[in-house]
């Protein structure tokens, strides 16, 4: 998949235009390579994203259950999943503040957001993509 693809996508689900991009203001610096780390699923047991990292395209969300923006984005990103899920490794990473597991798989059940849940409660993932908020799409 082509890169300007990937940008397509990710700025379709935001619900942007592909016009000039002039980058984000805070989190990573647009262009910095993605850091591989380690984030714990549902379950606790850990995902290294350095298996997906610069192998594949990925699609990460920092999302909550309460964020707003989180839940206007749903949509697309089940459209865009269904288009492009044999391509692209999904990825929802839960920021846990006020979340617990139990909350989270409730709201997985009743959303089906289209993307593999990780449940960042050590922040390692927050950290290292510097993450300013929710929803915050890299």
């Amino acid at each position: 998949m082509k890169l300007w693809v990937i940008v397509a996508l990710t700025l379709s689900l935001a619900g942007g235009s592909l016009g000039t991009a002039n980058g984000q203001e805070s989190g990573i610096p647009v262009g910095t390579a993605a850091p591989a780390v380690t984030v714990n699923d549902l379950d606790g047991k850990p995902v290294d994203l350095g298996q997906y990292i610069g192998k594949r395209p990925v699609f990460l969300e920092f999302w909550a259950t309460w964020c707003e923006q989180c839940e206007a984005l749903l949509p697309r990103l089940r459209a865009a999943q269904a288009a492009y899920g044999s391509e692209v490794e999904f990825f929802g990473v839960n920021v846990t503040v006020n979340q617990s597991r139990q909350r989270v798989r409730k709201y997985i059940e009743t959303h089906q957001p289209g993307f593999r849940v990780l449940y960042d409660d050590q922040g390692t993932s927050i950290r290292a993509f510097q993450v300013p908020a929710t929803s915050y799409v890299v």
